[in-house]
């Protein structure tokens, strides 16, 4: 997949002040917006001043304020917390140690996108010293516009997000991106998954969707990432692991009416009376797709006194509580190797939960494992749950009740569906000289 941009070259007037400071030699002028296809970029390209000299690194109230004050303009509140966002972001920036990555050579400018009624100069600005061999290293959109050593001056205009295309500056210095990415919202990955598409930074891409596809999402944040992903259309085979938890091969999902007549058999077969009618009740809802949730309230525990009975489901319960979370990052391998292995003691020794004390929350319990579950790819999902579906017929209260990660995946198999383009579609423009 690719993203669709634009790009000409094009001399910009210069005023006497710029003249007089002869520090521009390079400028990007790039707009990442809200929109769902990025803004054509324009490129102006100028010779390197000879007298051009290295500065101390300023103050992180200098870097922020020297473009600010071109234009005096009237301070505003949501200007304060995007300074106040910036600072904190520049405050743990790698490229703040001269000592360890030297002096900066690109002076990097990040303006916002102007509020209505406001010029393009009185838009928030906030300038760096960063390195070029690391944004050319990193980056193979700065690696193109920056080919030669020496000094630059770079300035990415009408940005939506400046805190979050800082975030993805100060990540391509990092060597270990997962870890700068965890405990982010899906919402700050999808930006960040954005932007590093949108600069060509192929390590923050392919983080941010790992991050995304070891996760749990909440229904709203399913969405929105399989929408992100259909619109960026990313060329790596990243995206489709992602999306194997919401989206199944033709020749490994099952047809709707074959498991509907498995379930129904189960139904009609079950032992327990309050769980058969129970499911029966689920299965009606499903196919009437009624938004009413019908979950238990009741918090049932255990006691201490009987927690050696549970090692291998208080060890599942823990796991799949902290992956249901977030809080645990595994290969989704690896997250169905622990369901398959572990999930029989779980169900065999969860009717302890029910009859004892309250040192375990058997309602948290049934939540992580649900999450866990929808973390998977969409056939193990299937595989996991119609398992759960007979037991509970079977077991009732003896056996966890996972019936909200049930209807989700019914959602993601037969009423939503899916369908991402196979097809690459690349547009390439001339760039004139």
């Amino acid at each position: 997949m690719a993203s669709t941009a634009n790009s000409s070259h094009q001399h910009k007037p210069s005023s006497s002040r710029n003249q007089q400071q002869q520090l521009v030699s390079t400028m990007i002028k790039q707009g990442f917006i809200s929109d769902p296809f990025l803004s054509p970029s324009r490129f102006n390209s100028l010779s390197p001043p000879p007298n051009f000299r290295a500065l101390a690194s300023p103050t992180l109230s200098e870097m922020m304020s020297v473009e600010q004050a071109r234009e005096p303009k009237p301070s505003s509140e949501a200007h304060k917390k995007l300074r106040e966002r910036v600072s904190s972001v520049l405050s743990q920036a790698p490229f703040q140690i001269s000592n360890y990555w030297g002096m900066g050579d690109v002076r990097l400018t990040v303006a916002a996108r102007p509020e209505a009624g406001e010029r393009e100069t009185g838009a928030f600005r906030v300038s760096m010293d960063v390195h070029r061999r690391v944004l050319a290293s990193k980056s193979r959109f700065f690696a193109e516009k920056l080919p030669r050593s020496g000094p630059h001056s770079v300035e990415i205009l009408e940005c939506d997000d400046v805190v979050a295309y800082l975030e993805a500056v100060v990540l391509m210095y990092s060597d270990e991106l997962k870890a700068k990415l965890m405990g982010m919202e899906v919402s700050k990955i999808l930006t960040l998954l954005k932007i590093s598409s949108a600069i060509m930074f192929d390590d923050g891409i392919r983080a941010c969707l790992e991050y995304l596809e070891a996760v749990p999402w909440s229904e709203q944040e399913e969405e929105n990432v399989v929408s992100h992903l259909n619109r960026l259309q990313l060329d790596d085979s990243g995206t489709d692991t992602v999306l194997q938890r919401v989206i199944a091969e033709p020749s490994t999902s099952s047809r709707a009416d074959e498991i509907f007549l498995k379930l129904s058999f189960g139904v009609l077969q079950a032992k327990d009376d309050k769980a058969r009618r129970e499911m029966k009740a689920l299965i009606f809802r499903l196919l009437r797709e009624d938004c009413d949730n019908n979950t238990f309230q009741n918090k049932l525990d255990i006691s201490r006194d009987t927690l050696y009975h549970l090692c291998h489901s208080k060890i599942t319960a823990q796991l799949c509580i902290s992956i249901g979370r977030g809080e645990i990052l595994v290969p989704k391998e690896t997250r169905f190797a622990l369901l398959s292995t572990w999930l029989e003691a779980l169900y065999d020794d969860f009717k302890w939960m029910r009859m004892a004390g309250k040192s375990v929350d058997r309602k948290l319990i049934e939540e992580g494992l649900s999450q866990t579950i929808l973390t998977l790819p969409l056939p193990q999902q299937q595989s996991l749950l119609l398992n759960w579906f007979d037991r509970f017929l079977n077991r009732g209260d003896d056996c966890p009740n996972i019936q909200t990660a049930f209807e989700i995946w019914w959602r993601r198999a037969f009423v939503k569906q899916y369908v991402v383009d196979s097809q690459l579609q690349i547009t390439v423009c001339d760039i004139p000289n």
